[in-house]
């Protein structure tokens, strides 16, 4: 009906669209979980239980959002010219999908910082991509660590 021969795509959305911050605050709420657990009373109470496993939740479905939003960039928007100028990118992703599993696995503050520091690095690369500076802030909200933003 229309006779369309070739058809050509960049991505699965336009390239714009795309911005590390979720992972960033998702990695965010992964800390912000693990603070608020350590700060718990442990007791027997179903008020305990309930909370305790609420925070569970929320920070493993966080870290796999970390997981799945690094994921869609390094796939979708990552391209050969940006590995070249980066090659610690695969690397680097990698690492992501590892802490991410270990803070699915485990209440470890120590892990939960390493896995924003590496997105924070991914964020970097990604705004330098794009040709964005970027600075550090301290994060409005709890709790209260750093993140790269655009300057």
């Amino acid at each position: 009906m229309f006779k369309i021969e070739n058809v050509k795509a960049h991505c699965d959305v336009p390239c714009g669209i795309y911005d590390p911050i979720t992972a960033q605050i998702a990695a965010l709420s992964v800390i912000r979980m693990i603070d608020l657990m350590e700060a718990l009373e442990k007791n027997d109470s179903l008020e305990y239980i309930n909370t305790i496993s609420r925070h569970v939740t929320v920070k493993e479905t966080e870290a796999e959002k970390v997981k799945h939003e690094v994921r869609i960039i390094w796939g979708d928007f990552i391209k050969g010219p940006q590995i070249e100028a980066y090659p610690e990118i695969h690397t680097l992703v990698h690492n992501i999908m590892m802490l991410g599993s270990a803070n699915r696995q485990h209440v470890s503050k120590a892990k939960a910082l390493e896995l924003l520091a590496a997105v924070n690095r991914f964020a970097e690369i990604f705004w330098a991509i794009k040709g964005v500076e970027t600075k550090k802030i301290k994060a409005h909200y709890l709790p209260n660590e750093e993140i790269i933003v655009p300057a």
